[in-house]
């Protein structure tokens, strides 16, 4: 039986150990693997969900058990101290010597930290292990007790970032520092990494870039950092996260080939420069890069097993390397991929930005104006997967290469379908599972779900990214195969959201536990908890008081939590339109609770800063003056926007305000899969921005045009004509119809954008519903929707008029104490959290 030695244990490691563990011809050889630190092999990619809870068991890729029922010798906390190639032997640091006849590096990378002076002081931590995180842990606890509690960290890029977020989470001012002139260098472009900047700002994290640190001050202990530019940064702590540096000491020392800034040369077998010694993972040097990804180590793995077993088909590397990635980073997505970046000679760039909503997107496309080269995206990521394969498949693209990134316009399909990608398209790169394994999988029945892939091919069980395109996968299967895709609230109801409001309706259930006794099973979890409080608003025009137990936080409150832990107040300014009056009763309360305030987009007055038990105090003052709740809380209609119509303006067609102010008082408090805005322009000028709405009436010659469907934000989308020209009668009943039937079909959090770019027919058949009354329901569409409007409470007064639900409005349920935890600071007058100034 021949040995193979695994020097390292880290994610690369373990899965040489997996595909060893499967391989046919395992029982030939004998694997000893030895790993440095103290467990087995861990997630690092998700490192930093240690900070929730110290559980490292939850990181675990695999137990002791595991190894040792595969039959693995696994040494932890056992590291090689030396290497003899010559002999084929290495020496662990107790003195043992043990021989090989193949071994393998895995010995990952080591944090890089500057030699900078006073980088040995106290509080100067790296980001690596779950020792290291530990140590920052225990060191924060110190330094919010004793100190100003400022944390800094060294190094703008993803872990950097994660650092700083999780420093934020300990309740310690977080600055970070980055030698370079923006975010990310190597990933984002200077206007992506701006949009990033600004969106990391907005959430309390101060960022310097631009500085190289000279000095570490302080005496025993961290005080400051001294840049180069002769400035100074006060802090109590150091994380530096400033890069990687292969492990290669071993074999250095051994004699054996490595580059000259580091690490072990390999050829596209893995192969070093030492016969039967390979290298995988960070510690390898492949044309002459060290590539800090999961899925290239997770390759070079499968690659050198296949070496040593020598098996027939063994796949060498591949010349380019894929380093596309998605990325979560302070609840902000960033991906790239392709060529992330190009000059003007070599491709055409289209850029879609939006500073309010922090999203950033570039395409490049080749000068013929054929292929998709690349792309950035800041802010919003989800056509990430679909775009990346695109690119990396030479896939067509569309005749208006904007449609990528901004949308399909005119009903015409802006891209391909999963289901056109090429057999061997990789879905999954952590595991390299290509498009043709997974639908073998759905071909010959074993597979029926994601779950069902994940488990016959570990799809997605690595860094999660191409879950959103194995959903897309399964459910295009499924309907091209003329089966049912029911996408089910959960395991405690085994229904889709429509089936589930019908159960629902058919069978008169009010409360949760009712439901969990006649339809479902279980004890319920927390998707399906407000997807019912969902459905009894959406069905019975519930107030969210009656089901506050399985709201959501916002709706358990009626007001937006605000990051500091503060919430906001948003009264209900029905098409914009406010009396002097009002205005001077909504300033005087907002100056007497010392409220921040703000005009929004949708002409309304937000007021922020509100403390957990004022929201009622407030409310009270804000009833009595004549005001309701505004929904800006909740899935439900937020506003109806307008222009000054024809009352004002020269241009205007018809009095839009009226109408729009009709609209939204009859709309108000209406529940639904997701939020609801309208919009009312008294001409084709569109000052209200009406197509830009989930509905949007505009009026032209002989009446309005009703336009439906469409949204801002994240993903714009130009609403869709529906009827028109109509008047305003017609214009009620067309959307009391198209609403109802949204309520009663949408699957949860779905906007109407989404769900009509899913209906099959599109606005056509749409049409056929809510105008030829195709479906039969109209009469009953219209009627509910009657029904609806006529229970309308506003659920404010009801909270403060009612006892028993206004007593949850405390901060601590055992004394009416403020959380004297909140911090204000004054700026441009207002008072503002002091982690924002």
């Amino acid at each position: 039986m021949e040995r193979i030695i695994l020097v390292g244990n880290g994610m690369v490691g373990h899965k040489f150990c997996e595909l060893f563990s499967k391989h046919p011809q395992r029982a030939a050889f004998e694997l000893v693997v030895f790993g440095e630190e103290c467990r087995p092999a861990y997630d690092r990619v998700h490192l930093s969900a240690f900070f929730a809870d110290r559980d490292a068991e939850r990181l675990s890729l695999a137990t002791q058990s595991w190894y040792d029922e595969q039959g693995i010798n696994l040494k932890c906390g056992t590291p090689i101290t030396s290497v003899d190639v010559n002999n084929k032997r290495v020496v662990t640091a107790s003195g043992e010597t043990i021989g090989y006849d193949y071994l393998v590096f895995a010995t990952g990378s080591s944090p890089f930290v500057p030699p900078i002076p006073g980088r040995e002081k106290a509080g100067v931590f790296v980001y690596r292990t779950i020792e290291d995180l530990e140590g920052i842990l225990d060191y924060a606890e110190v330094v919010k007790k004793t100190k100003s509690g400022k944390a800094t960290v060294m190094g703008g890029g993803l872990l950097g970032l994660e650092a700083a977020k999780a420093t934020l989470d300990m309740g310690l001012e977080s600055h970070v520092v980055e030698f370079a002139a923006r975010l990310m260098p190597r990933q984002l472009d200077d206007r992506g990494a701006t949009v990033l900047k600004d969106t990391v700002e907005g959430l309390g994290l101060h960022i310097h870039t631009n500085k190289n640190t000279a000095n570490i001050g302080g005496n025993g202990s961290i005080t400051h950092l001294e840049f180069s530019d002769g400035q100074q940064l006060e802090t109590d702590m150091l994380i530096v996260s400033a890069g990687i540096r292969p492990r290669d000491e071993l074999a250095r020392a051994a004699g054996i080939k490595v580059g000259d800034r580091g690490g072990i040369c390999v050829d596209e077998y893995l192969r070093t420069s030492a016969p039967n010694v390979f290298a995988i993972g960070e510690a390898a040097l492949y044309q002459s890069m060290i590539y800090g990804l999961v899925a290239p180590g997770y390759e070079m793995a499968r690659v050198a097993l296949s070496a040593i077993f020598a098996d027939h088909e063994a796949q060498a590397m591949p010349d380019v390397i894929d380093m596309s990635t998605k990325l979560k980073l302070i609840g902000t997505d960033v991906a790239s991929f392709g060529q992330a970046i190009t000059n003007e000679d070599e491709a055409r760039s289209i850029v879609f930005q939006d500073d309010v909503a922090g999203i950033y997107k570039r395409i490049n496309i080749s000068l013929d104006g054929k292929r998709l080269l690349g792309g950035i995206l800041v802010g919003d990521a989800a056509d990430y997967n679909m775009l990346h394969q695109i690119q990396r498949n030479g896939m067509s693209i569309p005749p208006q290469p904007e449609d990528l990134i901004l949308g399909a316009r005119g009903g015409e399909s802006s891209g391909a379908s999963v289901l056109d990608l090429p057999d061997e398209a990789v879905i999954c790169s952590c595991e390299n599972v290509t498009k043709g394994a997974l639908c073998g999988h759905l071909d010959d029945g074993s597979a029926q779900s994601v779950k069902d892939l994940a488990g016959c091919t570990k799809a997605g069980s690595g860094c999660g990214g191409c879950k959103p395109m194995l959903t897309d996968l399964v459910d295009a299967y499924m309907k091209s195969q003329g089966k049912v895709v029911r996408n089910v609230i959960c395991e405690h109801f085994p229904y889709t959201r429509q089936e589930l409001r019908d159960l629902i309706v058919m069978k008169n259930i009010r409360t949760y536990d009712e439901a969990l006794d006649e339809v479902g099973t279980g004890h319920g979890c927390e998707s399906c908890k407000p997807a019912l409080a969902s459905i009894f608003a959406t069905s019975y025009m519930e107030t969210a008081n009656p089901q506050a137990v399985i709201q959501d936080t916002n709706d358990r409150f009626l007001a937006n939590i605000q990051r500091n832990g503060t919430y906001s107040v948003v009264p209900r300014v029905a098409g914009g339109e406010i009396s002097p009056k009002q205005l001077v009763d909504m300033g005087r309360i907002a100056e007497k609770y010392d409220l921040y305030t703000k005009i929004t987009g949708g002409q309304r007055i937000d007021m922020f800063g509100a403390r957990l038990e004022e929201l009622p105090l407030i409310w009270e003052e804000l009833i009595a003056a004549g005001f309701e709740s505004g929904h800006a809380y909740g899935k439900a209609l937020r506003t109806v926007k307008s222009c000054v119509g024809s009352t004002w303006c020269r241009y205007g067609m018809d009095e839009a305000v009226s109408f729009a102010i009709e609209l939204e008082n009859r709309y108000k408090g209406l529940r639904s899969p997701h939020k609801l805005k309208g919009g009312v322009s008294g001409c084709i000028r569109e000052c209200a921005e009406a197509r830009g709405k989930d509905f949007g009436l505009i009026a032209v010659e002989g009446g309005y045009n009703l336009y439906v469907c469409g949204n801002g934000g994240a993903r714009p989308k130009h609403a869709e004509l529906l009827a028109g020209p109509i008047d305003r009668k017609t214009a009620f009943l067309y959307l009391d119809r198209m609403l109802i039937f949204y309520l009663r079909t949408a699957p949860p959090l779905t906007r109407t954008a989404a769900w009509l770019d899913n209906m099959e027919g599109g606005i056509d058949y749409l049409k056929s519903v809510v105008i030829d009354d195709a479906l039969g329901l109209n009469a009953e569409f219209e009627a509910e929707m009657n029904s609806l409007v006529a229970a309308y409470r506003c659920e404010w007064k009801e909270a403060v008029e009612t006892p028993h639900l206004r007593s949850r409005f405390q901060t601590f349920i055992n004394t009416d104490e403020e959380d004297s935890t909140l911090e204000f600071v004054d700026l441009r007058g207002q008072k503002m959290p002091k982690a924002w100034a």
